[in-house]
């Protein structure tokens, strides 16, 4: 807890107190000269109605010159000296609001240090609905808490001692949400758009190998690709460089040559876990776990078989669909019917530019490339080719003798630590090369 929480908390004490002597003797007053009406509320009465909305399973118990902490549900107290660091902070920071004069700016300082995520919206929604008389200012790092306040928000760009701050408002249409736009516009590095969530392997893999990027996970290819468009395009955006990158999902030659001169590379292979099938990122791996020699080469090629006798018909029956509604799904997002004016010139047009689109050719085309790179025994064609997450557990096995789990976890931690520097270097080595611009 910041030392500026303890240094005032018992002056905070007192001037509730306070509060509390002075409206008990106002309404005492009142009452005597016959006035019957309502009492004002004390300010202890109004923060102990927040907390209780905030904070359910504990209920303040305040007395004349005591706070107790009782636990709903039981008769268990506790002395407020007793309170968890926590609770103090969401008692602390209610008071102070309640407690400033009319018409006060208050400004907090990274308000997420001192609270728990799962409060810190409806906290500051009680507080600013409890003081429309103020004006609040956050200055936070936590772009999700950001986002929940209906205000106007500022970017600190940079801050020179000499020259101040250098603030920049977030605009409102940039064609993403507040919380990515404030990300991106905070950023001091180029953004780098993936596919994978933020807890995904994906993004693990990514932020180790693009180091010099701030990595932006952005859910689907689609989206990446809409992304990085949507930002290039964007006038209040555009001193902010970005990229993307997205699976190979089968993209053909001058599919490629698009995605590129939009700014978008393309994986060697077919999904972003299927890197470890790769025989150079393999053999870091197993030598890290102490192979070396005809006992390195002994694993990789137990591998190798354990991976090709894993491809079946029936198993690449998967794969061959995915990528057959793949096609079809970009051959019917390219047609433009807009040409078009009446419902029988629509259904023409439509008729005319999927003609071309067999299915089956398609699904022999996948077969094909599935087929040739099982009977060349080619790792790197069937990694772009094949997806199939259940490999990684085959490479769990075969190079760290352990499961699959257990080898994503080892992952994650070797490379958000750089343990194997060599695994490292490898990725980097196999991975799309991105320059910014």
């Amino acid at each position: 807890m910041a030392t500026g929480l303890l240094n005032d908390f018992d002056v905070l004490l007192q001037a509730l107190f306070a509060d509390q002597t002075n409206k008990t003797l106002q309404t005492h007053q009142r009452v005597r000269a016959g006035d019957a009406g309502a009492a004002e509320p004390t300010k202890f009465e109004l923060l102990a109605g927040i907390w209780q909305r905030l904070l359910p399973h504990r209920r303040l118990v305040i007395s004349g010159d005591d706070i107790r902490v009782q636990i709903t549900g039981s008769q268990t107290e506790y002395n407020a000296k007793d309170m968890s660091d926590g609770e103090r902070s969401v008692f602390y920071m209610i008071g102070q609001v309640l407690a400033a004069d009319p018409d006060t700016l208050l400004i907090f300082d990274e308000p997420e240090l001192h609270v728990h995520r799962s409060i810190m919206a409806k906290l500051w929604d009680e507080m600013e609905a409890a003081r429309p008389d103020c004006a609040f200012i956050f200055i936070t790092h936590d772009l999700e808490f950001a986002a929940s306040r209906v205000a106007q928000k500022i970017v600190i760009r940079d801050y020179n001692p000499k020259t101040g701050w250098v603030i920049e408002p977030v605009p409102e249409e940039t064609g993403f949400d507040e919380q990515i736009a404030t990300l991106i516009l905070g950023s001091r590095r180029p953004i780098l758009f993936v596919e994978g969530g933020s807890t995904s392997l994906d993004t693990v893999i990514y932020r180790c190998c693009y180091p010099e990027w701030t990595v932006i996970p952005r859910g689907s290819c689609e989206e990446v690709i809409h992304s990085v468009v949507t930002m290039r395009a964007n006038a209040d955006l555009t001193r902010v460089t970005c990229s993307g990158i997205v699976d190979a999902d089968d993209y053909s030659g001058p599919e490629i040559a698009n995605l590129a001169r939009l700014g978008v590379a393309v994986l060697p292979v077919s999904e972003i876990e299927n890197v470890f099938l790769l025989p150079e990122v393999g053999r870091r791996i197993a030598e890290h776990e102490g192979y070396n020699g005809g006992d390195l080469d002994s694993r990789l090629d137990a591998l190798r078989q354990a991976v090709f006798a894993d491809v079946t018909p029936a198993s690449a029956a998967g794969t061959i669909a995915r990528y057959c509604r793949r096609r079809i799904d970009r051959t019917l997002k390219m047609i433009d019917l807009s040409g078009a004016t009446t419902v029988a010139e629509i259904a023409a047009e439509f008729a005319t530019k999927t003609a071309a689109l067999d299915i089956a050719a398609i699904g022999a085309e996948a077969t094909a490339r599935i087929d040739a790179a099982v009977a060349n025994q080619d790792m790197a064609e069937l990694a772009k080719h094949y997806d199939n997450k259940g490999l990684m557990a085959l490479v769990a096995r075969h190079l760290k003798n352990t499961t699959m789990s257990e080898f994503e976890m080892w992952i994650t931690r070797v490379l958000r630590n750089n343990l194997v520097p060599g695994l490292t270097q490898a990725l980097r080595r196999v991975l799309p090369t991105i320059q910014p611009r």
